[in-house]
């Protein structure tokens, strides 16, 4: 029993993996922005920085909607195995190119392994894990986000500051943002030769077990096979009146993950904390007591996760970010800066990742049947970074219009929207094995 528990520790380990390098590679452009931009000349191009800063949220998009119908037919191990292939080739060729589009396809390609990464990672976990510690095990993927976040805002701050200040600036826009991004190649590809380890989920080889039983019996093959209908026949399937419900809750809690507003904090720092009172040194420091903050109450999550429940942790996530950011706003409002400021955007972090950070990943993985869990997954991670894109290309347009004060004011009023909507439909899983929930969810 110890080593099947230590085995189980290990393969949630490894899949989890995926979410180190997604909380890397999704921040570490935040850090490399003002250097890069001065490389390849676009520091005073809006569009050309929009277009950096986006590309790799695109490639999220691709590689989350491909990974649902992949996963259902070719099994959840070798997605992964792909999204570190998928990692490891956009670390080393980010740093390397001096040709922009050639920049930006590498972006794109490691957004494909986020986007692989974010969606099979927590449904690979949910389907290994007993159901007693899932709720935890799953946790366990939100906690190496974090963890790479913050690597990510350590690395970029050492080696920001790696020189000289005579001779820093210089050596940062020409070799600085590339070790950033080249930071990420050993972890990624530690990935890449453990994920040859860990087994097929139980739940993909139970239902390839009775798609080849079904063939050797020559018996009609059934419609809710997800290995044998077409990607259209997966979406037909999914968006059926028996799984619209389960369906447009999951996609509900994606979106709100984003829009809750907590991740501008971590891909306009610059200008939240600037906007705060703090120059470019201060600002990186304020970046990493953020990561910190994220890392410590993640750690809180995962104990809180199976004592309070994901309903009421939700909840909790909705209604303190509406609170924190109602006040936020006041703040910009009345020209207050300094230290209160760090301290609300650190609450603000705080809330979140004990909270909407993970339970989120949580319940997605939870709330769809086995034979649609793939695609399900899918959608809902797609959905999720939709709103990812929508709210990072809003926030600098809404930011200019309606100042810091009012695009915070606007996300307190979406928390507040969902906490009405949660505190109706939001179910609580805790404890529940997951054909219970399916029994419950799916009528």
């Amino acid at each position: 029993m110890h080593d099947n528990k230590a085995f189980l520790y290990f393969i949630c380990a490894v899949s989890a993996m995926g979410g180190l390098l997604f909380g890397y590679d999704w921040v570490v452009i935040g850090g490399a922005k003002p250097f890069y931009e001065l490389f390849f000349g676009i520091s005073d191009n809006p569009l050309l920085q929009g277009v950096a800063m986006s590309t790799a949220l695109v490639g999220c998009l691709v590689g989350a909607m491909v990974a649902g119908a992949a996963a259902d037919k070719y099994g959840r191990k070798p997605l992964l195995t792909t999204s570190a292939v998928l990692f490891t080739v956009s670390a080393i060729a980010t740093g390397l190119f001096d040709d922009f589009t050639l920049f930006n396809i590498a972006r794109f390609i490691g957004g494909m392994g986020i986007g692989v990464a974010s969606a099979l990672a927590p449904m690979y976990i949910a389907e290994v894990s007993p159901t007693e510690i899932r709720g935890r095990m799953v946790s366990l993927n939100q906690m190496t986000i974090v963890l790479g976040i913050l690597s990510a805002q350590i690395v970029n701050m050492l080696l920001a500051r790696n020189t000289s200040i005579a001779t820093e600036q210089a050596w940062n826009v020409e070799w600085g943002w590339r070790w950033m991004f080249w930071a990420e190649t050993l972890p990624a590809a530690l990935f890449l030769v453990l994920s040859f380890f860990i087994p097929e989920s139980p739940v993909f080889t139970q239902l390839r077990s009775k798609r080849l039983e079904v063939r050797g019996k020559r018996l009609p093959e059934t419609a809710d096979d997800p290995q044998n209908i077409s990607f259209t026949s997966h979406l037909s399937l999914l968006t059926s009146k028996k799984y619209r419900k389960v369906l447009v809750l999951g996609l509900i809690i994606a979106v709100f993950q984003q829009w809750c507003g907590t991740n501008v904090i971590f891909n306009y720092a610059q200008e939240i904390f600037t906007g705060a009172g703090y120059d470019v040194d201060g600002m990186f420091i304020d970046i990493v007591i953020t990561g910190i903050a994220n890392v410590l109450f993640t750690f809180v999550a995962l104990y809180t996760i199976e004592k309070w429940g994901r309903r009421t942790l939700m909840l909790i996530g909705a209604s303190g970010l509406g609170i924190i950011y109602l006040t936020l706003g006041t703040c910009y409002a009345l020209g207050m800066t300094g230290v209160l400021m760090v301290g609300l955007v650190v609450a603000a972090i705080s809330v979140y990742a004990m909270t909407l950070g993970p339970v989120t990943w949580t319940l997605l993985a939870e709330i769809f049947p086995n034979r649609i869990r793939g695609i399900a997954m899918a959608t809902c991670t797609f959905a999720l970074w939709v709103g990812c894109c929508t709210l990072t290309f809003s926030f600098p347009s809404m930011n200019a219009a309606l100042g810091s004060s009012g695009s915070f004011w606007i996300y307190s009023a979406i928390c507040a929207c969902a906490f009405i909507f949660l505190f109706r439909h939001c179910p609580e899983t805790k404890g529940k094995s997951l054909e219970e929930l399916e029994r419950e969810l799916v009528k």
